[in-house]
């Protein structure tokens, strides 16, 4: 069904902001530029506001959500918003027990190993998610012409935590799985892909006008394990906005070699990591695919002439693709200055 009137795509002229086009592989006359992880643990005002509120609350209360997805717009004046969550929020919401440890991450309460525990899973009440849609709604409703980009975890990445029970280097448990039993494995990630697709649908309806999934962990796997075990469940997951005329982005940490793999699900434009020159990996996905990235977040943290450097360097990289939206090759560290993120944006913005 396509998306209603009032959505932002269609009332607010998002359609024709920078990030939108360059999405749709559009360049104009401005370079978009936004950061992962832009909302949060870097702003002070987001500390201010988490203060007696747990992270998994913050992310369920639709006026602290909302408001923490405003206050990077408004300090950085970035392209776009993205919806402050958490990729375990659709798993807690379909009755999954998680919680956010500090200094550690999502750490499951009973982490699922077997057939059964699989088979116990239950299927996400659609009215669980109107706290997401709440939110999602009031933030719009702010950003006029600003694009909000609804974000969601692959499946492989959820079924990483579920079976792990919590942040994995290596994924082995979640990687022993795939091979010992594989049906149960599929059953997972069916149940991984439908409960996010149907999140990340819910931003979309509300009035997010983009969506990105997600892939932490997808670095871990082989191209073949990835284009035989994972692939057709993050191609679910997308299917869920099935007939949303949405830019669907899709990023993963590591992705390096499977990069084309990942294209092929469906995704509009593909978020590159740090690990790879941008013009390589136009190369890599043959040309033609917008791309997005790729700011070594490491380098936040140098002498601004290197950074500056650094961020000149990945503009003309992404001169390769046919459309280029400015980022960081994953999420801003914490201990980051939010002085020099204002100040990318600035130099990003002044390269258009």
């Amino acid at each position: 069904m396509p998306l209603p009137d009032s959505h932002p795509l269609l009332s607010a002229d998002t359609a024709n902001s920078p990030l939108i086009r360059a999405y749709r592989g559009q360049r104009g006359d401005r370079l978009p530029i936004w950061f992962m992880r832009q909302a949060g643990r870097s702003l002070p005002e987001y500390r201010e506001l988490r203060v007696g509120n747990a992270m998994l609350d913050a992310c369920l209360t639709p006026e602290l959500a909302s408001e923490i997805t405003l206050q990077p717009v408004r300090r950085h004046a970035v392209d776009a918003a993205i919806f402050f969550s958490d990729i375990v929020i659709p798993v807690k919401l379909a009755g999954v027990g998680v919680e956010i440890v500090p200094g550690r991450g999502p750490v499951i309460e009973h982490p699922i190993r077997t057939a059964a525990d699989v088979a116990a899973l239950r299927p996400l009440d659609p009215a669980a998610l109107a706290p997401i849609r709440e939110a999602v709604a009031a933030t719009v409703a702010q950003l006029g012409s600003t694009p909000l980009i609804g974000f969601a975890g692959a499946p492989f990445t959820l079924a990483s935590y579920l079976v792990e029970g919590g942040p994995s280097k290596d994924q082995i448990r979640a990687r022993t799985l795939v091979y010992s039993d594989p049906h149960t494995w599929a059953a997972l990630l069916n149940w991984c892909a439908d409960v996010t697709g149907e999140f990340l649908r819910a931003q979309v309806e509300a009035g997010a006008s983009a969506a990105q999934l997600f892939d932490s962990w997808v670095g871990s796997l082989s191209e073949a394990n990835y284009v035989r075990r994972v692939a057709p469940h993050s191609k679910r997951a997308l299917d869920h906005l099935r007939g949303y005329d949405v830019p669907k982005v899709h990023f993963g940490v590591g992705s390096g070699e499977v990069l084309r793999a990942m294209h092929s699900i469906g995704a509009d434009a593909m978020g590159v990591d740090w690990r790879i020159p941008l013009d390589e990996a136009d190369r890599r996905l043959g040309g033609g695919v917008p791309l997005q990235g790729n700011i070594d977040p490491a380098l936040l943290a140098a002498p601004w002439s290197v950074l500056e450097s650094h961020v000149r360097d990945v503009v003309d990289r992404g001169r390769a693709a046919p459309a280029h939206v400015v980022n960081l090759g994953h999420g801003v560290p914490p201990e980051t200055d939010p002085d020099v993120l204002t100040r990318i944006v600035e130099l990003v913005h002044s390269l258009g």
